[in-house]
């Protein structure tokens, strides 16, 4: 009987902030394991998604958007994204078909360069864009001599997502798999809860005010009934966005717990009972302890 070999590898998911990777991550993993909003630079750490092509086992990682820096965390999350790059056996460059190479896509492409790195690229949201407009920009990264091999998918709708995950399984060295076969993730259930929380911020905030904010979970408490009670904290950096996420006599904040609180039943497969605090804390973003939960470097 011939052995079958078993394959496992990392690979990165790069990209200018809102190119799609998160939605990529969740639609080869078939769960949502990365949080997903319109907001560019909703993803702020690294993730891990796990996903099983026959006998290859392949671990991506979902880095935050790679921009140009402006605060500490801003800084982190490049780093983050460009030690998943560093880290991994093979390295995917997603493009946004409709804005093809702007200045974030440029910078990763040059860094990539700087690198000795090359990379499949993968062009996203081809649903959005006419045919020849994809072929001219397909040869504009052609010329860029930095990719091995072209993709283009959709990673709302799964077109084409199935040929590149078999693809990448492919070119995973041999070795033994890094992760049980059931496990989709190794982000915990108390920072996942917090992410879900602050997905439903983003979605009904007004624009500005997202970065402002960081949620995290303060207690995670489990009933013999197999309930959970979790009570979150949601921190601002000033008073009058306190108001903001509180809303008109406390309605926004109501439609936020339910919102997450749903989503969270339905992940976890269990009753949640959400509980969540609003409280200024104004400079959250210059705190170690944030940065060690969401796993990025404070000195970068």
């Amino acid at each position: 009987m011939t052995e079958i070999r078993q394959k496992c590898g990392f690979v990165a998911l790069l990209g200018a902030p809102n190119a799609g990777k998160s939605t990529l991550l969740n639609t080869i993993v078939g769960a949502k394991v990365s949080i997903v909003t319109p907001k560019v630079q909703t993803t702020r750490t690294r993730i891990l998604g796990v996903s099983l092509a026959g006998a290859a086992q392949l671990v991506f990682i979902d880095t935050p958007g790679i921009f140009k820096p402006k605060r500490r965390l801003d800084r982190a999350m490049v780093a983050a994204a460009w030690g998943g790059a560093s880290d991994s056996d093979v390295i995917l460059l997603l493009i946004d078909a409709k804005t093809g190479i702007d200045r974030d896509t440029r910078r990763i492409m040059d860094g990539l360069k700087e690198s000795k790195r090359k990379a499949i690229c993968v062009l996203n949201k081809i649903d959005t864009v006419k045919r020849p407009s994809l072929l001219a920009l397909t040869d504009q990264l052609v010329a860029e001599d930095v990719f091995t091999d072209f993709f283009m998918i959709s990673a709302l709708n799964g077109d084409g997502v199935e040929d590149l995950k078999l693809e990448l399984a492919d070119r995973l060295p041999d070795g033994p798999w890094h992760f049980p076969e059931d496990q989709l993730s190794d982000m915990n259930d108390r920072l996942f809860a917090a992410e879900i929380t602050r997905e439903k911020l983003y979605l009904n905030l007004h624009q500005e005010l997202p970065y402002a904010l960081t949620v995290e979970t303060e207690t995670w408490e489990p009933f013999d009934n197999g309930a959970v009670k979790v009570e979150q904290v949601i921190f601002v950096e000033r008073d009058s966005q306190k108001g903001i996420v509180l809303g008109k006599g406390g309605e926004r904040i109501k439609r936020i717990r339910t919102l997450a609180q749903e989503e969270l039943k339905d992940i976890l497969g269990r009753d949640v009972h959400l509980f969540l605090f609003v409280k200024v804390r104004e400079n959250w973003g210059d705190d170690p302890e944030r940065y060690r939960d969401w796993g990025l470097d404070f000195s970068t």
